[in-house]
């Protein structure tokens, strides 16, 4: 795939250490940018560079899960049970999730004898509103390489 960056630019690092770079198609576009820019640029980066002198970074401490659940309106659940597996079945690392929680990570072997690896809805079999569509993953794909399995058939 070709790059989308123009092939000519320049760089400047600014007193305060700021960087400004400029892109160009070519040798004489690049200076007409410079030209017609330069001013521009030098009363930007010295209003911004003003301005962020005076400014102290302020420390936030973490919010509690209280004042995150409150400011997203959201409540907390004190006792969680996972979706699907219940308590005995361990996240996978290379997790994913769909409408109903956490998809079990599922590896075995095919009636026709090959091994697979994927994902499946965690709802119970035969619910009404079960996925439909599991996430196999690709044999020889990097991601079959790190599969960690909550349940082997």
């Amino acid at each position: 795939m070709a790059s989308t960056e123009a092939p000519i630019s320049i760089t400047v690092k600014t007193p305060a250490g700021s960087l400004v770079t400029l892109r160009a198609e070519g040798g004489e576009d690049l200076d007409q940018m410079v030209a017609t820019s330069i001013d521009a640029l030098k009363a930007a980066v010295t209003e911004l560079e003003a301005a962020a002198k005076g400014v102290t970074p302020v420390q936030q401490q973490p919010m509690a899960p209280a004042q995150v659940a409150a400011t997203l309106g959201a409540s907390i659940i004190d006792n969680p049970q996972p979706a699907g597996g219940g308590w005995g079945s361990a996240p996978s690392i290379n997790g994913r999730n769909c409408p109903h929680g956490r998809m079990t990570s599922i590896q075995g072997t095919g009636k026709d004898g090959q091994m697979y690896r994927g994902y499946f809805c965690p709802a119970p079999k035969g619910a009404i509103d079960k996925c439909s569509k599991n996430q196999y993953v690709r044999a020889g794909s990097p991601e079959w390489a790190t599969f960690v399995a909550d349940q082997v058939k």
